[in-house]
């Protein structure tokens, strides 16, 4: 799972001031799940973009798990869609790496903690039953310009199944 964050604030790479995380360098950290990659593909004065990279650990996600699906059937237990289904997982990646943004805090400009920033956020894909027009009604009443793209589901060709 990807999400990215871009600002067009100037100087952008304030950015990197808000979220205490250096433009220049990639950020790394461990996770129950498994890892959290924060690194700028594009920093510079006029436009600035963090990206938090969810690396999920599949086996990890199974490792001491109780039950039928966890003993005996070996190969069950790590095929699963958990790593797909990342809501959650990116919520506790959110707060592990962007704690003092979150908490509005700043310890090298404050004063960025209260400043308005045009702010776009872009998750690479997200998964809704429910469709488009939930995530406009959940998303819309918070952001001045929300649009989603839909992308059709892949199926595997009909002889693929008789593997």
């Amino acid at each position: 799972m990807l999400l990215t964050i871009s600002t067009t604030f100037r100087p952008a790479t304030d950015l990197g001031h808000l979220l205490r995380k250096h433009p220049a360098k990639v950020h790394e950290f461990s996770l129950s799940f498994g890892r959290a990659h924060v690194f700028y593909p594009e920093a510079s004065e006029a436009r600035c973009t963090v990206a938090l990279l969810l690396d999920f650990d599949p086996v990890g996600l199974v490792r001491g798990r109780r039950g039928p699906a966890g003993e005996g059937r070996s190969l069950e237990q790590y095929v699963n869609d958990r790593a797909y289904v990342g809501s959650s997982f990116l919520s506790v990646a959110l707060a592990d790496a962007f704690s003092s943004a979150m908490a509005g805090k700043s310890k090298d400009r404050p004063e960025l903690v209260d400043q308005p920033l045009p702010l776009e956020a872009k998750l690479s894909v997200v998964p809704c039953r429910a469709g488009e027009e939930f995530l406009r009604r959940l998303f819309e009443p918070l952001v001045a310009d929300f649009s989603a793209n839909r992308f059709k589901t892949m199926q595997a060709p009909p002889s693929a199944s008789k593997l």
